[in-house]
């Protein structure tokens, strides 16, 4: 009786040390399960990704950054070929037309990094009371090197207006603006002046 009971418990033991080593094996096989795989669809897309992005941002970087080294030497005429009419407005302020022949090359303002280029041309005169008084005649887009030769001939697009009757035999400038527009980074802006100009003493 004696024999039977400890062998009926060496044989419990014997089954629970059996469990007890097949456990680990279980857990084991579980985690495999549930440990991602390294080489599945998902994983290589989202690693695909990631080095994209590295690499489009470092190709952004070095296009802002070449810029730098660009030295443009825009070159620009301006005319005003004809005075239309000078007069002062019922509410006072003085107005003039004027017709216009704008030539420039604004080829050097292009490198491949460079999206389009907004210019325009400016009557630009002091007054007693503004220092500087800037007025929009014309402007346009750019939006290539292979358009970046311009000849215009027009009058002003838009009205040559002063807060004042202040142009009468006033000296100002014609001044051409452009603000380059890069596919990356910052902006950049620059002007040419032309000067010399002088409105008449009378309206006509």
């Amino acid at each position: 009786m004696l024999f039977q009971t400890k062998q009926k418990d060496y044989e419990r033991e014997g089954w629970a040390g059996l469990e007890a080593e097949q456990q680990p094996a279980k857990f084991s096989s579980e985690a495999k399960r549930r440990t991602p795989n390294m080489h599945s669809f998902g994983y290589r897309a989202n690693a695909l990704l990631a080095f994209s992005v590295t690499i489009l941002a470092l190709i952004c970087g070095i296009a802002s950054f070449s810029d730098n080294f660009n030295s443009p030497s825009p070159a620009a005429q301006v005319q005003v070929l004809n005075i239309n009419w000078f007069r002062k407005k019922p509410d006072g302020n003085d107005e003039v037309s004027l017709t216009l022949n704008i030539s420039a090359n604004l080829e050097s303002l292009f490198t491949w990094n460079t999206k389009q280029v907004f210019v325009f041309l400016a009557a630009e005169y002091k007054t007693p009371k503004n220092a500087l008084n800037q007025v929009s005649l014309w402007d346009g887009i750019i939006p290539s090197k292979e358009k970046a030769k311009i000849q215009i001939r027009a009058t002003n697009k838009y009205r040559f207006i002063d807060q004042g009757s202040n142009l009468r035999g006033k000296d100002f400038n014609l001044t051409l603006h452009w603000h380059v527009m890069p596919k990356t980074g910052k902006m950049f802006r620059d002007n040419l002046v032309i000067s010399g100009f002088r409105l008449p003493e009378a309206y006509r």
